[in-house]
């Protein structure tokens, strides 16, 4: 039972670690009526005929999502409910950790837009279950490069961002920031 706990504990650790990815995820589609750096990544290249990331991967949702991962770590910092800190704050710099955690889990989703290029989804199209957890994995290839991270705990904490990412997609749906449930 002691080890259950233990884990469950590691998971809850984790998983409150990758909060600023979450958030910088969500700020392209929050700050999509900003027109601010509103320009594709790809500059319009393609690959075979086909748009490299499309129209909707933008630098501007780049910069929020990397501002928006460096405020809610620096809240984390803020909050420093060390119980529940994977790393020490006073040891590292809150803006590097918001910096990767909102990087990463753009890049994460970049990747996951040109195999959906490439496999002819259209934009916006549902991928499950790689557009629930695309972010969360850039985030961790990122963060891992510099922070140490375990992998099983991880692993349960990606099952269990599934279901929580179509919880949170649907409600966008409800308040119409999103055009689909998925």
């Amino acid at each position: 039972m002691v080890k259950i706990n233990s884990f469950l504990f590691e998971v809850l650790k984790i998983a409150y670690f990758f909060v600023p990815a979450y958030f910088a995820n969500m700020a392209p589609v929050l700050f999509s009526k900003i027109n601010f750096l509103n320009y594709s990544v790809d500059c319009g290249m393609k690959l075979r005929g086909k748009r490299l990331f499309g129209a909707n991967k933008t630098f501007r949702g780049f910069f929020f999502a990397i501002i928006m991962g460096i405020v809610v770590a620096g809240l984390q910092w803020l909050l420093n409910f060390s119980n529940l800190n994977l790393v020490n704050y006073g040891n590292f710099n809150f803006v590097l950790v918001g910096f990767l955690l909102g990087f990463g889990a753009l890049f994460g989703d970049l990747i996951e837009s040109f195999f959906k290029r490439q496999l002819n989804f259209k934009p916006g199209q549902s991928f499950i279950p790689f557009d629930q957890i695309d972010y969360t994995f850039g985030a961790f290839v990122l963060v891992s490069l510099f922070f140490k991270v375990s992998v099983l705990p991880f692993l349960v904490l990606l099952i269990c961002v599934i279901p929580v990412h179509l919880l949170v997609n649907y409600i966008g749906f409800k308040l119409k920031l999103r055009k689909d449930m998925l």
